[in-house]
């Protein structure tokens, strides 16, 4: 997850893609235009909707008008149920915040799918936010951000919390520092055929992006290489923090 202000210089779309069985969220002030958004699995949903609310109250401090607003896209109607559980899970995190919060778009589940030779896919994989306007739109973003491999080896090693990445105050990505646990048979899964890793590391393996096998490769290797990331990745406990070149628009790595 991720939350920014209007008026944030290094940002002008917030996003997030490859969503199949998962949901993004979007939290937004209408009075400050403050935003927080997530890519969310189902993993510390409770507590990611309690960050996101949170630090959009924190970015829209000063601007007493305005209402929370949510919306959701994402989760097809996948054949195992997991993105109708998913949304039902969110909602109620949601329910059960004491601000009261509404909802303005949900883009999830029946709305979000078509059929194509009997097959359920995904009508939409990713959105992005004008951060200025507080448009959505479909979008998909070639470049992942830094540190790709690194993220997925906590999400692929079981991790539960949703981690807040950018920090607004000083308008940088921020990685880390986290450990997560060894996985086991790492050498097993990195021989295998693309057509088995997609149909055992995948919730949804007939609709996953053409990308996604290849991902999980790098990400395998990634693990190998750094069993224990808290000694290896993040010396001293540093984070890794990144700052979005003027020129190029890229995240690049900086000491802080």
């Amino acid at each position: 997850m991720a939350a920014v202000a209007p008026h944030d210089r290094n940002v002008n779309i917030i996003g997030s893609d490859d969503a199949t069985t998962c949901i993004i969220v979007v939290v937004r002030h209408s009075g400050s235009g403050a935003i927080a958004l997530a890519h969310l699995d189902g993993n510390g949903t409770d507590e990611a909707v309690s960050a996101m609310v949170a630090r959009v109250q924190e970015l829209a401090f000063g601007y007493p008008e305005g209402r929370i607003e949510l919306q959701l896209i994402g989760g097809f109607s996948d054949p195992q149920g997991y993105a109708e559980d998913l949304f039902s899970n969110i909602m109620q995190s949601f329910h059960k915040h004491p601000l009261e919060i509404d909802l303005t778009q949900s883009c999830v589940g029946e709305l979000n799918t078509i059929v194509r030779d009997e097959v359920n896919w995904p009508i939409i994989y990713g959105v992005g936010v004008n951060i200025k306007t507080g448009e959505i739109f479909p979008a998909t973003f070639p470049d992942k951000g830094p540190d790709l491999p690194l993220r997925m080896a906590r999400h692929f090693t079981g991790s539960h919390q949703v981690l807040d990445i950018y920090d607004a105050a000083v308008g940088m990505l921020r990685i880390g520092p986290f450990n997560y646990d060894p996985l086991r048979g790492v050498d097993l899964w990195l021989a295998q055929s693309d057509e088995f890793i997609l149909k055992h590391l995948s919730t949804s393996p007939d609709v996953e992006p053409p990308h996604f096998a290849m991902q999980v490769r790098a990400t395998l290797r990634y693990i190998q290489d750094n069993q224990f990331p808290a000694v290896t990745v993040f010396r001293n406990n540093n984070p890794h923090y990144f700052r979005r070149d003027e020129t190029t628009g890229c995240w690049s790595p900086v000491r802080y």
